[in-house]
């Protein structure tokens, strides 16, 4: 068997649950490698328990696989997932609270004239300006939430979504003077580093742009102009086809060239992160795209759906 394996001796104690983000499925291989037998399939947004992490001999940029029943699936385009419930808030604020979804994905529905039609899904990790508490299609307490794009009113069970207090859109550093404050963005290397002064606060591996004439990300010396907490990026069509091109509610985005609309941002699709995958966007994970929300200017509050402004430094080097 390639590799070593992670905690195997305690995957019954602590069961994971991943969700499939790639449009397209995954495959599940008899061994950790491309090249063994492909065993089955899983489809996208299926869920799969896994039970311990496998460290392979291969790929080199993400060796992480996972032991799933029937064999091996590689982690990039899998996300972890759970199944939280939360109470339901009688009273939301006048312009609309910031929630983040905390099951694996939910169906929306939007009122017509025939009645509750299916809408979009809400992933996991993804964030929505819910704006009222009203009966949904089952008679239930349900959500009503804005779509940041077209304003389209949906419907989204209220256990389903969990509150954002104030106290999580908090600045970090606010003492340090803002022009002292900078991002550096290597696309070779995929990582992204926060400095206060010379002063290293903050590194992680990301996805930038894949490298080609579309997609690429831009290099250059930029700065934060637009924060928005919730954005949906895509077609803009209303649809209920899973497979469209509509990612609703990406988290924590911070838009530093606006032409194209490229930004950082949290990913509930893939962690595949070390390797290019986006159309142009630094795509980062969710609690750390939110870290670097809070930590640059212009300070946004938990109220603005967007925040402009011209804020922190962000140089992307092709090095």
């Amino acid at each position: 068997m390639l590799g070593r394996t992670l905690d195997s001796k305690n995957y019954k104690l602590n069961p994971r649950y991943m969700m499939v983000g790639k449009k397209e499925g995954v495959s599940i291989h008899k061994s950790p490698s491309d090249d063994s037998v492909i065993m089955y399939q899983r489809n996208y947004n299926d869920i799969v328990n896994v039970y311990y992490d496998h460290i392979s001999d291969q790929p080199d940029y993400n060796p992480l696989w996972y032991r799933v029943w029937g064999g091996y699936v590689h982690s990039a385009n899998l996300t972890e997932v759970k199944y939280i419930y939360n109470p339901i808030e009688k009273e939301i604020k006048k312009d609309g609270q910031l929630a983040e979804l905390t099951v694996p994905y939910t169906q929306t529905y939007m009122y017509r004239y025939s009645g509750w039609e299916e809408m979009y899904r809400f992933h996991y990790g993804s964030t929505h300006w819910v704006t009222d508490v009203i009966e949904g299609p089952n008679k239930q307490a349900w959500y009503k939430v804005v779509d940041e794009l077209g304003k389209t009113q949906l419907a989204v069970p209220a256990q389903h979504l969990r509150m954002i207090p104030d106290d999580e859109f908090a600045p970090i550093s606010e003492d340090v003077p803002w022009d002292e404050k900078r991002i550096e963005i290597s696309l070779y290397f995929q990582t992204l580093k926060a400095y206060e002064g010379e002063n290293l606060v903050f590194s992680t591996k990301i996805s930038s742009g894949i490298p080609n004439n579309i997609y690429k990300t831009p290099s250059g010396v930029f700065h934060i102009q637009s924060k928005m907490p919730s954005k949906h990026m895509g077609d803009g069509v209303l649809t209920n086809d899973i497979y469209a091109y509509e990612l609703l509610g990406v988290p924590w985005n911070c838009f530093f060239e606006m032409n194209d609309g490229v930004a950082t941002h949290g990913t509930y699709w893939h962690t595949n992160f070390g390797s290019p995958m986006s159309h142009g966007c630094i795509n980062m994970r969710i609690d750390e795209a939110k870290w670097i929300y809070r930590w640059t200017t212009p300070v946004a509050s938990a109220e603005d759906w967007e925040k402009r402004g011209y804020g922190t430094r962000i140089i992307v080097t092709n090095g």
